[in-house]
């Protein structure tokens, strides 16, 4: 019988047309006990005799006939499993990088097993997102989710080994059928000319060819011989995130942007288990994110330039996951994890409360105001009650020409006004602390703008938008501001606002129709509007928008609910 289960196994798999009952009818043979061929087996020649032989060589062919049907139906199921020919056959889909693995060659083709285990049937996006859980323990794993225009991100699961000589990872016992592929681990992939100067990062598959598949050092002298040694073995399940600190690094917006909120995205599952691997690694940039990054990892980083030694690791990822600009989607967050989780790390690492511990879990921030007392408006104290509004300037360009005048509708608004000049050292912590407290902030559009990010829900942000630069405003910073939970505001620069009126005259192209310039390209606009404009704001115009977020202010803290409930419960009296 176990011949004949062999048999059709072959016969399904190849095509072998010779029949069974030929092989079947042999088999027949051998089982009687063997007679002379001249000798009848069955005693007289008579009619009965005869009938009798052939019934009993027809009852084995006919069990036969009904197992070869059960064993031909009974096959087919095993197309649910992925054998070693199949799956090196395994396409990428064009969205999504398909993961390619293959079974070993000892594996029973029989085997049946649920297609959602199947590495060949895992989008890669599951596997960085940790939604396909851990696998295999002796199971590798290497692919790349290309399908983000804005980046590229690999991962690696098995053996994994860091070559900074070369700056590669080598994933030893790789699934069959991997290619090498090539990562600059930067959330900018469309902008070409930023990303040539990124580190490429090479991804070697070393796939094993012996029969056993055995992995790691104990594989044998010999062969684990062929690979770098471990100098740092970082323990299972400890998992390496590896990103570039280059590119437009040295703009806090790109730095939130770019770098500290894909970390976010990619790394807070981990639960601070996690090494941080970087390439153009900046001591500075440590010290200036340091409170956060120690909220995202355990571990000391690692400088993939510098850092000569081998890094052995369980598992990688190469690349950083990003959604848009300065936003955390909790649709696209395996744990629906949101900007305001962002924020309550920021606010616990720069918070210089003593309960700010690494150890407690963030927590979102409250309604503005945070902690201003609720007064009576007959209260001797009044003033102490006006809202904060910290003004952010600036020095070199976009610069407010008639900031004094701006200061005092601030004043007649009810607002205490506090103007700030942010210089790239001036501290995180102290920016923090002037925001956090703040109810209201006002910047013209640029970089600066990015520190809404410390503020409250619930308080305003203020946004002057010179002339050319609406689109960017409201990308870069309103929605945002919004998605944050902030009231937004925009003051438009008026064409007799700008400096660009005296430059080019007030009626002409450059300052009537930007998109002109704008279709240049980036760099045009950005060489017109944004490093040759300054502003002269309407203050009459901009005292209406600071009016307007005074109301919100009162009828958003929680000051101005309890006066409304105040208010209500007396009406009803």
């Amino acid at each position: 019988m176990q011949q004949v289960s062999q048999h059709q196994h072959h016969h399904h798999h190849h095509h072998n047309p010779k029949p069974p009952v030929s092989r079947s009818s042999s088999w027949i043979r051998r089982s009687p006990p063997q007679s002379p061929p001249h000798k009848k087996l069955w005693g007289g020649g008579g009619g009965g005799g005869g009938r009798s032989r052939y019934v009993c060589r027809l009852v084995p062919l006919l069990v036969l006939t009904v197992y070869s049907i059960f064993t031909v139906v009974r096959i087919p199921s095993s197309s649910l499993v992925v054998s070693t020919a199949d799956s090196e056959r395994v396409e990428r889909r064009e969205d999504v990088e398909a993961f390619k693995t293959h079974l070993p060659s000892n594996q029973n083709n029989l085997e049946a097993r649920e297609e959602t285990r199947s590495p060949a049937s895992l989008p890669c996006s599951a596997l960085i997102n940790g939604e396909a859980g851990g696998g295999q323990a002796a199971e590798s794993a290497l692919c790349c989710d290309r399908s983000h225009y804005r980046s590229d991100v690999c991962y690696l699961r098995g053996d994994v080994r860091t070559d900074p000589s070369t700056s590669s990872v080598l994933l030893y016992n790789a699934p069959s059928g991997s290619a090498p592929e090539k990562v600059r681990p930067y959330t900018r992939k469309f902008e070409d000319s930023i990303m040539s100067t990124i580190d490429e990062v090479t991804i070697v598959p070393v796939v094993d060819t012996s029969s056993n598949g055995t992995t790691g050092d104990a594989a044998g002298g010999g062969k684990d011989s062929l690979r770098r040694r471990c100098d740092v073995r970082h323990p299972p399940g400890v998992p390496a995130v590896v990103f570039s600190t280059g590119g437009y690094t040295g703009n806090v917006y790109h730095e939130f942007s770019d770098g500290l909120i894909p970390l976010f995205i990619t790394a807070q599952r981990f639960a601070g288990e996690v090494v941080f691997v970087v390439l153009e690694y900046h001591y500075w940039w440590l010290g200036r994110y340091g409170a956060v990054l120690e909220r995202l990892t355990n571990y000391k980083i690692v400088d993939f330039r510098y850092d000569r030694r081998v890094h052995c690791f369980s598992e990688m990822i190469v690349g950083l996951r990003i959604h848009g600009e300065l936003v955390v989607d909790p649709k696209l967050m395996p744990n629906g994890k949101a900007i305001q989780d962002f924020q309550a790390m920021l606010h616990q690492g720069y918070s210089r409360t003593p309960s700010a511990t690494a150890s407690q879990p963030p927590v979102p921030l409250a309604l503005a105001p945070p902690s201003r007392p609720c007064l009576r408006p007959d209260d001797h104290a009044r003033a102490a009650s006006k809202p904060k509004l910290v003004i952010f300037i600036r020095k070199q360009n976009r610069v407010l020409l008639n900031l004094p005048h701006i200061v005092t509708a601030c004043r007649r608004a009810g607002f205490a006004p506090h103007v700030m000049n942010v210089r790239r050292q001036t501290p995180l912590p102290a920016i923090h602390a002037a925001l956090a407290s703040a109810d209201a902030m006002v910047a013209v559009h640029g970089a600066a703008v990015t520190h809404f990010l410390f503020m409250r829900p619930g308080s305003v942000l203020l946004q002057i938008v010179p002339v050319g630069l609406d689109w960017a405003a409201d990308a870069f910073y309103g929605k945002p501001a919004q998605q944050l939970g902030l009231e937004y505001l925009e003051y438009k620069v008026a064409p007799e606002e700008s400096s660009l009126a005296a430059e080019y005259g007030v009626n002409s192209t450059v300052v009537r129709d930007p998109s002109v310039i704008s279709s240049r390209g980036w760099w045009e606009m950005k060489k017109v509007y944004m490093d040759r404009q300054n502003v002269t704001v309407n203050v009459k115009r901009f005292g209406e928008l600071l009016r307007a977020a005074r109301l919100h202010l009162k009828n958003a803290t929680a000051c101005g609910k309890a006066a409304a409930t105040t208010a209500a419960a007396a009406a009803v009296r």
